[in-house]
Parts: structure tokens; sequence; C-alpha cells
């Protein structure tokens, strides 16, 4: 009997299909006792694996302690102060701020909130207006879901896009988005133009952001072209527009680098983390801020005698514990620096399936990959059939991946994966794509 769950993102005629009830490193079992490799750490997120001593005695260690405490009305405690700090010295933001939520929705979803609250603290009540593009994956509150830009997360909720002010512009990704005969470089140059008339179009006294992550997750694994950030930067400073780096999968290592920002020399002024910062042991997420945009709440919130914005569980010990526990794991163990050799490898391996008939771009940059299948190559016509198929075969294979944006396979195995064990994943991955190429 199907318990009664509204399940989240899944077609309501094809759950329970697999019922995981265990996991160690990076393999979990079903209620069959059947091993999976989990290639993509649950949800872009398990990037300690599964099982770590460490972080389930931090939880324990903490509740024991103090199980839960707020952070409303002047309170703080020892866990939420010291994951301030630690992640104040590896975030690309000096001297930043941090709000602490439950998830990447809600983080920027207060991102939202905070940045309609200083503009209109300095006078700008018109300046609200956000640029999100195509593809794109922000979130699922009724905020962070009009940012996102994939249309299967927007039909019949009858969302408030136009009224939020948020506008989408296009997803830089070559191999699918390139006009005939378009070098990379025209590609780049004509998606900044784009951008650019968009600002005239709108009025840049209109716009207070633009959101991006650095490699788009759930859109597709997109990795941008060349130039992208170095010529989309100038522009947004140039209009007085500040960009949100939505690093909720991408940030701790995925790339091969701290963050995506550093992997792409992004600079902004905002900032958005989930995800990898408790290697999804525990729910917590972080919504960061320039001193600037900070110091200027203070005196307005002040007088009002409030910051009005607030969830129950902000900061709470637990989560806060294990989180900072995590960052001890990445720092101590060089994981940063592993993700970048070990991601150099995994992408080598993959791109040795560039050839095989069905696979039409292999991408991704660290430890996230993706491959775009198709049914013809010459003509890039997307086949999300056969990636359905191929998902399938990994499951018969004792892989987990996830098909997205309807003809992609998406990779992101936990940071702590060995190099046996990708070529492990590789080796399950390319039967799974002969036995659907073979027919069986």
């Amino acid at each position: 009997m199907a318990a009664p769950i509204i399940y989240p993102q899944t077609n309501p005629k094809a759950t329970e299909q697999l019922n995981i009830v265990s996991g160690n490193g990076v393999y979990v079992y079903d209620d069959k006792g059947k091993r999976y490799l989990e290639g993509m750490s649950g949800l872009w997120s398990a990037s300690l694996g599964y099982g770590n001593e460490e972080l389930i005695q931090a939880a324990n260690d903490q509740l024991h302690k103090l199980s839960f405490a707020p952070l409303f009305g002047g309170k703080t405690h020892e866990p939420a102060m010291q994951l301030s700090h630690a992640l104040a010295e590896i975030v690309p933001i000096k001297n930043a701020k941090f709000f602490f939520g439950n998830s990447g929705s809600d983080a920027n979803d207060t991102i939202l909130k905070i940045l309609r609250y200083y503009n209109h603290v300095e006078g700008r009540p018109e300046k609200k207006k956000i640029i999100s593009r195509h593809r794109g994956y922000h979130g699922v509150t009724m905020s962070s879901t009009c940012l996102t830009g994939l249309p299967a997360l927007h039909q019949n909720f009858n969302l408030p896009i136009e009224e939020l002010g948020i506008l989408h512009t296009d997803c830089p990704h070559y191999y699918r988005e390139q006009q005939k005969g378009e070098t990379e470089e025209q590609f780049c140059e004509r998606l900044i133009n784009n951008i650019k008339r968009l600002i005239e179009k709108e009025g840049a006294e209109t716009i207070a952001a633009f959101i991006a992550e650095p490699i788009s997750g759930a859109g597709g694994v997109v990795v941008p072209p060349r130039g992208y950030f170095d010529k989309l930067q100038p522009l947004l400073a140039a209009n007085d527009i500040m960009l949100i780096a939505d690093e909720v999968i991408t940030g701790f290592g995925r790339t091969g680098q701290a963050f995506g920002c550093n992997t792409f020399d992004i600079k902004p002024q905002l900032l958005t983390l989930a995800k990898a910062m408790s290697a999804s042991y525990l729910p917590i997420s972080a919504s960061v801020v320039s001193d600037e945009i900070y110091q200027a709440l203070v005196e307005p919130a002040n007088e009002v005698g409030v910051f009005g914005h607030g969830y129950t569980y902000s900061g709470h010990p637990v989560c806060a514990a294990v989180a900072s526990k995590t960052l001890e794991i990445y720092k101590r163990d060089n994981l940063f620096g592993y993700a970048h050799y070990c991601g150099e490898y995994f992408q080598q391996q993959l791109n040795k399936l560039a050839p095989l008939d069905t696979i039409g771009e292999v991408r991704g940059k660290g430890m996230i990959a993706a491959l775009e299948v198709v049914s013809d190559k010459d003509k890039r016509t997307p086949a999300p059939d056969i990636a359905g198929k191929i998902a399938n075969a990994c499951l018969e294979h004792g892989l987990l991946v996830r098909q997205i944006y309807g003809n992609t396979i998406a990779l992101c195995p936990p940071l702590v994966i060995t190099y046996a064990q990708v070529d492990e994943l590789v080796d399950k991955l390319k039967r799974s794509i002969l036995m659907v190429i073979r027919g069986r």
C-alpha cells in the first residue's frame, strides 16, 4: 500500500519505485539488499557520502548539549556563531554576513527579500526586478520558483512571475543554444548583448540583481562558455546591478575549487549556500550578503525594533554543529584539492564515452558532469526516451544517476569517491548505455 505522501518532483503515477534503506560510503542499499553506487550524491548534496561517524557524533553531541535554541530577539548560541566564522574564512565575499535557513530554496527567497529591503531603505523602491536565466534552477518556494527557468516547475502553479519582476534571459549552453556557424566567442557575445538590451528595455534603475549558478544543475549541468562571466560582470557593474551567485550545488568543492565563483572568477555581492554545507546530514542553508548591504539594513531595522525576517530553525544548533564539522573535514582532508584532481580524472574517463552513438555531448567540471543524449549526433536531436532508458539501465547495473532537462543524464558523485570507484561508475554507465543501444 502506497504511503500517503505527496512526493516532491515526482510523477504521482510513478511513486515508490525504489526504497533506499541504508547507506555506507558512496553506496546505498535498497529494501531488497541491492547495492547502488550513488552517482548523484542523493540530490547533488551528500558530499561526504553515507555513514560518516564524525558527523553522526557531532549531531549526537550537540543534541545532548543543546537540542534547540532560536536566534530570535537577541539570543544566540555557539554552534551558529562558530559556523558563521568558519564560513566567513572561505566564502568569496569579503566581510560577509550570513542569514541561516533550511534549504537552498529559502536561501534564494531570503536574498530577494533582503534586496528589496536594501533598495527600499536606500531610496530606490523601484529597483527590485531580478534577471534570471532560462534553465536556471533556484528553488521551489513561491519566489524562488519564479526565478527558476524550468517550464515543468511553472505549469499549473499560476506563479506571480511578472508581479515579482522576474525577467528571464538566455541559457548559456553553447552545444544546444548556438546558432548555425556561430563560434563560442560569438555565442557568448550574443548572449551578453541580449542581456544589455534587456537592461536597456527595462531600465537599469528598476533592476536589482542578476542571479546565476556558476554551473547550472537541474537545467542540464550547463558549463558557461569561455568569457561569459568575464563579460557579464562589467555590464552589471556599469548598470549598478548586483550579482547573486547561487552556489547551492556548486559550493564546497564540487567544481574542483572551494566555490564555483573561484572556478570562474566570479565576484558576487550576494551568495546562497546549502546542500554540501552539511553534506546533507541535516538541513541548513545560508544567504550571504556583503557588509555594505548589511550595514544599510542596521539603522532602519533598529528604528523598527527588529529585522522582520527569520525562521524557527534559522541557525538550528544541531544543524550548525554538523555544518561546522563538515567544513572542518573539508579543510583537514583537503577535499577541495582532492576534488580538483579526482575531478580531472572523472571528466577524462567520462569523455571516453563521447564516441558512443547516443551521446551528443559530455560536459562538466570537477565532480559534476552530464551526458546529453541524442538520437542523431549530426542534428543533435534530443532523445528523452533514450535518456530514460539509460537511467533505468543504470539502476539494473547498480548505479544511481538522474535524468534532467529531458534528455540529459546528470552525475554528481560524493567528493570522497575513490579513483577506483570512478572507474566503477563509468564502467556501469557505459554498460548501461550499450545495453540501450543494443536493445538489451
